[in-house]
């Protein structure tokens, strides 16, 4: 289990997270939601141990993650793997290579630096990219592929590291909607086969309705939602984005427009 204890994180004068508390049990897909601004990324940035938090800490499986420092920082990174917003690829290198290189938790940087992998990594990586779709793409050069393609060579990426959380951040952001589906598609696959939970940021309240199991809404750097998609009604809304006025006054089937419209957006992709 993943627990985050009164997780704080300053930037100055700024308070990027206000004491945050949940726990996320194994195998859970949880969608956070909420203003640009609002603690998301600085939440998955925290738990992955990018950044250092101000107070609190991060436990898993009952060690606390967040003080962990070196190798076994390094470690903990692996088994919480992070997908980013602008895929992070090698453009000059091809798919397999960049997929390999999740491996380098697992094995010396300078054997990984030359390329030295082994059949049994070689034979994984294909096997993932067969997973995600990519398949045939296996020797084309990453920046010969359309968006969508890219982030689901940055999935297998990180389900080569063997993780068992992933942490996701924005990863739909700059696709249209038909990638931003198979995207999230894939990740709900990998939760539900894998068992491997997923932490996933998303402006798209649709999205996360769609595909989570829970979702968080954050709003000034605190959780002030969390419930299943269902419990995501006019009332939540209003306290994620600060609407009163639409939540008073629009009918409730009109409320993720709604929340679109004020929070730049939400019930179409970015």
């Amino acid at each position: 289990m993943l627990e985050i204890r009164d997780l704080s994180k300053r930037f100055g004068q700024t308070r990027a997270l206000d004491g945050v508390s949940l726990q996320v049990e194994a195998g859970q897909m949880v969608g956070i939601v909420g203003r640009s601004g609002a603690g998301k990324s600085t939440l998955l940035r925290g738990i992955n141990g990018l950044t250092t938090p101000s107070g609190g800490c991060v436990r898993y499986a009952g060690v606390d993650v967040s003080a962990l420092r070196g190798r076994h920082r390094r470690d903990w990174r692996r088994r919480c793997a992070m997908i980013f917003q602008q895929f992070n690829l090698v453009h000059r290198l091809d798919v397999l290579t960049n997929v390999l290189a999740g491996r380098v938790a697992h094995r010396s940087t300078p054997r990984t630096l030359c390329k030295l992998f082994s059949r049994r990594e070689r034979a994984l990586a294909a096997l993932t990219l067969e997973r995600v779709g990519m398949a045939e793409q296996i020797l084309q050069r990453a920046d010969t592929l359309s968006g969508g393609q890219q982030q689901r060579v940055a999935i297998a990426r990180a389900l080569i590291q063997e993780p068992e959380v992933i942490l996701a951040d924005e990863p739909i952001a700059s696709l249209d909607p038909h990638n931003a589906s198979l995207v999230l598609e894939t990740l709900r696959e990998i939760n539900r086969h894998e068992g491997i939970s997923v932490l996933l940021n998303v402006h798209t309240v649709e999205m996360a309705r769609a595909h989570c199991d829970r979702i968080l809404g954050m709003r000034d750097g605190r959780v002030v939602f969390d419930g299943t998609p269902d419990e995501l009604d006019e009332r939540s809304l209003a306290a994620i984005y600060d609407m009163p006025r639409a939540a008073e006054s629009a009918p409730e089937a009109s409320t993720p427009a709604a929340a679109g419209a004020d929070a730049g957006g939400l019930a179409a992709v970015n």
